[in-house]
């Protein structure tokens, strides 16, 4: 069996015979009803009313349009992600604009802002990415969100587990506002969109940290909803927001691409969309595999705190004992510090997770979840990361996939499996494997 590796500009080979193959586990293929512009055009052409509860999903496509939505609202407000997500702006953008300019929203009146949640603000080649087309109509409009400005915080309680509700200001500034993402599994907050936009997407950073400790909990996990800390914490700032929201979420398919779209009231097009991705990205597989290769493609090859993910969607379909091969460049480095320092400073996985639960920062999650995999699993890496920082997260470096997968196939053989299965996971930080 032969397979190409996107890795960077340029693809590694990786060969391995078909008796150790147990299979390769991408998003499923999914019939769009069209190109990505018809498919937003129709999403926006029949908006999705308002839930009649909060995991149902509404079957009536008859809520208000976008224009009725805007009518009266001067000041409009655009809540857009960073580039660390795959969202497709520049086309989002593509099916809003004719729709303000109709209504004669004007760009002094309008305001694009950029959900960068905790990350760093967006360099100016990542507004590039962002915006495509519309760099230059919209560059001046966009305005980054800082957790770290208290000063750009609005106060507005707690969330039900305690989580401070600390929200952008820009949000009250607005007349209108508009909500735009995409959906896909995620590994603590059981899905991204939707409420995402504006917790974590536009909170301080004290509510992030708060929020992100409740991944601690064994109920936050990937596809969960229902009892899911996170999520709660989510849907609980929501009523808080004094400004009409509309949303407009896709789901894209495992190229990348768009689709599906749903748009209209926040939570009924979240749960549809939800809907959709489950079917794209849940994959069944038929037992768990002695190794994984797991890919975390463009764009989340930024850093290993986003390529994580990879790690931990791999780790669901991977025996214990076995080992888990992650390739991804993070070509901007190691992300959020505190995780990496974290894990630097444990003698063990099991002395990591014992720190985490003596004190929390924010970033503890994410080593948390590393640490877990480390506890019972070897992990490799296929990175521009140096060996001797990898090695502080108890991550061995390996110069490509294919000596990766030869040196795991030994270790399984040395361990008395005469026939090691392999898992490859193409598109890892999306791809949700569930074993039969």
């Amino acid at each position: 069996m032969k397979l190409s590796i996107p890795y960077l500009n340029k693809y590694f080979p990786l060969e391995l015979p078909e008796e150790n193959l147990l299979t390769v586990a991408e998003p499923n293929d999914f019939r769009a009803s069209g190109g990505p512009a018809e498919i937003l055009m129709e999403a926006l052409a029949r908006p999705y009313g308002s839930t009649d509860g909060p995991f149902s999903t509404a079957k009536e496509r008859n809520g208000q349009s976008l224009t009725e939505f805007l009518r009266g609202g001067r000041r409009v407000l655009v809540i857009i992600n960073d580039a660390t997500r795959p969202t497709p702006t520049e086309a989002i953008l593509g099916a809003l604009i004719p729709v303000l300019e109709n209504v004669g929203s004007k760009a002094e009146n309008l305001t694009l802002l950029v959900a960068t949640g905790a990350h760093r603000m967006p360099s100016e080649a990542e507004y590039h990415q962002i915006l495509g087309a519309f760099y230059d109509k919209f560059r001046l409009c966009v305005v980054p969100h800082d957790a770290r400005k208290d000063e750009d915080m609005v106060d507005l309680g707690h969330t039900r587990n305690g989580t401070p509700i600390l929200l952008n200001k820009r949000l009250f500034d607005a007349d209108r506002i508009i909500a735009t993402g995409s959906v896909e599994p995620h590994y603590f907050g059981g899905f991204t969109g939707g409420r995402k936009a504006f917790l974590p997407g536009i909170a301080a950073f004290r509510t992030i940290e708060a929020n992100h400790k409740q991944a601690l909990s064994a109920s936050s996990r990937s596809l969960v909803l229902e009892g899911n800390p996170v999520h709660e914490d989510m849907m609980d700032a929501l009523p808080l927001i004094t400004a009409p929201i509309f949303s407009f979420m896709t789901v894209l398919n495992k190229k990348q691409q768009v689709a599906a779209a749903a748009a209209g009231d926040l939570l009924a097009s979240f749960y549809a969309a939800v809907e959709i991705a489950r079917k794209i990205f849940c994959v069944s597989i038929p037992t768990k595999a002695d190794i994984v290769v797991s890919v975390a493609k463009f764009p989340m090859d930024i850093d290993l705190y986003q390529s994580q993910k990879a790690i931990d969607n791999g780790a669901l379909a991977l025996k214990d004992g076995g080992t888990l091969i992650l390739v991804s460049s993070c070509r901007d480095g190691i992300g959020d510090e505190a995780y990496a320092r974290l894990l630097a400073q444990a003698s063990s996985p099991t002395d990591a997770l014992e720190r985490i639960q003596a004190g929390y920062k924010l970033g503890y999650h994410k080593a948390a979840k590393m640490a877990a995999v480390s506890c019972r699993a070897t992990v490799k890496a296929v990175t521009e990361l140096s060996a001797e920082r990898l090695k502080t997260m108890f991550i061995e470096k390996v110069p490509s996939p294919q000596e990766a997968l030869e040196g795991a196939l030994k270790t399984a053989r040395d361990q008395g499996i005469l026939h090691p299965k392999v898992l490859i996971l193409p598109d890892g930080c999306v791809t949700v494997p569930e074993p039969a």
